[in-house]
């Protein structure tokens, strides 16, 4: 089967309440760009990526102008060749970045396109684990009131989450103790609660962060420094006596491999749409399981269940709330702390495009 026609998107997905973290400030809304390829047989596969409010008109280029040709006509099955020839094509400006999103959005679409052709679930495809995965509800909530973080925990109760993760990262570390501290308190001893510092602090201010948060007893604190410092993720790890998650700035093979063989990461965190796709994503899981680690996941919920579904040593899949229900026909189902990949052929997110034309900006 070759590839017959590919379509993209870029759409502003609004947020129905305004989201905080420590680097982006105020999020009120994201950005959406969708690849939709179809094979010769008529077959289809659709695949995304998204920003945090800009550069989508980027993103949305390099497929539209530079991956198209790369794919029209080519064998959609062999996605591991097309994978190099996106990659390589773009390597001299980008390796990384803009780059990394557009051909990872191109990935999901190719193996959703064979998933579907074979009639096969994607979990399935690429190995078979367990549909059931461990998830948790990701708060964007820095700015938040202490009533407002508290409200939110018992709504992600109610809606069947049996793990929470906060923001941390505010201007005053007693801060970020006092709202840790009263979120174990809330949840009780055992619960799995984990802190997002979203790269906040100097390696020396994330050392002294997690050495004050160490009796919170937190699952894991998450990218308390830049990506690019590994040397310092090593010393937060041996220092701090807090596990650390970190990844969903990483956009290649190679960053994590740096990141894994330094130890500067307890829990690798890889982004499926902008890691490089569903070809590195699961590299990576490898490559963590080769080094007794526990793989977690960020963003894109409903198509990474399916790759967390694959993987032996996964702990928890991220759910986030950027509002995307909204727009998918058939969103996944949570109970009792587990996320459920779908068995239906393909990732399983099927966009009502209706509904999103309403949005789209090019």
């Amino acid at each position: 089967m070759t590839i017959a026609a590919v379509e993209t998107g870029l759409y502003r997905i609004e947020l129905p309440v305004p989201l905080s973290d420590s680097t982006h400030g105020i999020i009120t809304h994201f950005e959406l760009v969708t690849v939709r390829l179809r094979g010769s047989d008529g077959a289809e596969g659709v695949g995304y990526t998204y920003t945090v409010g800009s550069g989508g008109r980027a993103v949305h280029a390099l497929i539209d102008q530079d991956l198209r040709p790369v794919l029209m006509g080519a064998d959609a099955y062999l996605i591991e060749t097309l994978w190099q020839k996106m990659w390589w094509h773009l390597h001299y400006g980008g390796r990384g970045g803009s780059v990394s999103l557009a051909v990872s959005a191109c990935d999901i679409a190719l193996y959703d396109l064979k998933a579907r052709r074979l009639g096969t679930p994607l979990w399935r495809l690429l190995g078979g684990y367990d549909p059931a995965v461990p998830c948790y509800a990701g708060g964007i909530d820095l700015e938040f009131t202490l009533d407002a973080l508290l409200k939110q925990t018992d709504a992600n109760l109610a809606k069947g989450f049996r793990a929470i993760k906060m923001k941390v990262g505010r201007a005053r570390l007693s801060e970020d103790r006092e709202r840790v501290f009263a979120m174990r308190k809330h949840l009780g001893d055992d619960f799995p609660l984990m802190a997002d510092a979203n790269m906040k602090w100097s390696v020396d201010e994330a050392i002294r962060a997690a050495r004050t948060l160490r009796d919170a007893n937190l699952t894991w604190l998450e990218e308390p420094t830049i990506p690019d410092d590994v040397a310092g993720h090593a010393r937060i790890v041996r220092e701090g006596g807090v596990p650390i998650a970190t990844g969903e700035n990483l956009h290649t093979l190679h960053e994590f491999t740096q990141m894994i063989t330094a130890g500067g990461v307890t829990f690798p965190e890889p982004d499926v749409t902008n890691c490089g796709g569903i070809t590195v994503f699961m590299k990576v899981a490898h490559l963590a399981e080769a080094f007794n680690l526990p793989l977690t996941s960020h963003g894109a919920h409903d198509l990474t269940v399916h790759l967390l579904a694959a993987t032996p040593n996964r702990s928890y899949l991220e759910v986030h709330g950027f509002g995307l229900d909204r727009y998918i026909l058939r969103p996944m189902p949570i109970r009792e702390g587990k996320a459920y990949a779908s068995d239906g052929p393909g990732h399983g997110v099927a966009f009502d495009w209706d509904a999103l034309a309403k949005t789209r900006v090019a």
